[in-house]
């Protein structure tokens, strides 16, 4: 025992002096003074793995050097580059405006190959491998997606260039403290005992009775979501209509949202930017929803600017994933029962990530077929720009 407490006493004091292929060699060398069994002991001694020294066995058989080459370990080697919180951030500012989110569930992929990422960041000055890359963006949430059969519609030409210019505008009101709200409304529910998709924890073989058939006329009505989220501070505004999604409800959803919570949080706005998708009830090419947008900036005072997404890609905003999704979650496998039940379960949705919402029943009744006439869009002081102003415009107060 005496013996091996000196050997080992012996190695480890030589063994900070050499680098790593020296000390494959030194211990491969020990084993071999030792004889049969001596790989073993020197695992036991100084914790050595026994795969160190067969690579240093193999070494002296071979009677390579990497002296010669100036390099110890292989190319690719050693420890892994780790990600900064700064090299992550620029990682995100290049994927941001190429992240697309499920409607249904908060899972993200992007839309530009490791390698290509890898190219834009060297562009900016950034060494980093497109392996690193990819693990980085495992680790925050990201995975490599196949096609799926989501296709909306024939992709515009400038698909991702209005991607970038969303995401320049968002970033510029953001840096200017100014409100960037993402609108949508949500698919019409029924309201009653009826099967809503999703499973719940509930006792073995008692699941909840509801309807065999979705009759309307069984129900006590419909609710419309129609959610407003505040990108700045990830919180949340969903208003039930309980008649038709119009432009004029949407933009009353939108005045809602502002009275009832973002005027407390942008006291100071002079203006809001909206991101929406290109159609529906806040459609791009509707004269009611720019229309109502007047009087909404005529109310506040403040510059109006809107950016749609471009046709086909209603998925790619951001209230699809960072709002209705988890609205989607917190209700799965529940029945509708009620308004009273619609609202609390909007508005008990929270994530890790600090998202509230709050919710609440419009009771107003919305036509459908307003018309708006040519004399009135004449007085919207609407002005395109540049860049494609059919999706991109601002409406000041008149």
């Amino acid at each position: 025992m005496e013996d091996d407490k000196r050997l080992a006493e012996k190695i480890n004091s030589l063994l900070p002096l050499l680098n790593e292929e020296q000390k494959r060699v030194y211990l491969a060398t020990e084993s071999i003074y030792l004889g049969r069994g001596g790989k073993a002991k020197l695992e036991k001694l100084i914790g050595v793995s026994h795969n160190t020294i067969n690579r240093g066995l193999k070494e002296m058989k071979a009677g390579v050097s990497a002296v010669s080459t100036g390099r110890i370990r292989k190319e690719g080697g050693g420890r892994k580059r780790k990600i900064t919180t700064k090299l992550w951030k620029k990682i995100e500012a290049f994927i941001e405006p190429h992240t697309r989110g499920e409607p249904e569930s908060p899972l993200q992929w992007v839309s530009k190959s490791l390698r290509n990422i890898e190219v834009a960041l060297k562009i900016d000055g950034i060494d980093v491998s497109h392996r690193i890359i990819g693990e980085a963006l495992k680790e925050k949430g990201f995975s490599l997606q196949s096609n799926r059969k989501s296709y909306e519609g024939k992709g515009h030409v400038d698909r991702d260039a209005q991607f970038e210019f969303i995401n320049r505008k968002v970033e510029e009101f953001l840096s200017e403290d100014q409100p960037v709200i993402s609108v949508d409304a949500k698919k019409r529910e029924l309201v009653g005992n009826y099967k809503n998709n999703g499973t719940e924890w509930r006792p073995k073989k008692s699941p909840l009775e509801v309807n065999a058939y979705d009759f309307l006329t069984d129900s006590e009505g419909v609710a419309i979501p129609y959610g407003v989220y505040d990108m700045g501070i990830n919180k949340g505004w969903v208003n039930v209509g309980i008649t038709k999604d119009t432009a004029e409800f949407a933009v009353q959803s939108i005045r809602n949202w502002w009275y009832k919570m973002g005027i407390y949080y942008h006291n100071n706005a002079t203006s809001l930017l909206i991101t929406a998708d290109g159609g529906g009830s806040n459609s791009s090419k509707g004269k009611l929803w720019k229309f109502e947008l007047q009087k909404f900036s005529n109310e506040t005072g403040m510059t109006i600017q809107v950016a749609h997404f471009p046709p086909g890609t209603s998925k790619w905003n951001k209230i699809e994933h960072r709002l209705f999704s988890y609205i989607s979650k917190n209700w799965r496998g529940r029945p509708l029962i009620s308004y009273e039940v619609i609202i609390n379960l909007i508005a008990s949705t929270k994530t890790t990530k600090g998202l509230d919402v709050e919710c609440e029943i419009d009771e107003g009744k919305y036509e459908t077929g307003i018309k708006i006439t040519e004399k009135q869009m004449e007085e919207i002081c609407i002005v395109g720009n540049s860049f494609h102003g059919e999706w991109n415009y601002s409406i000041a107060p008149q």
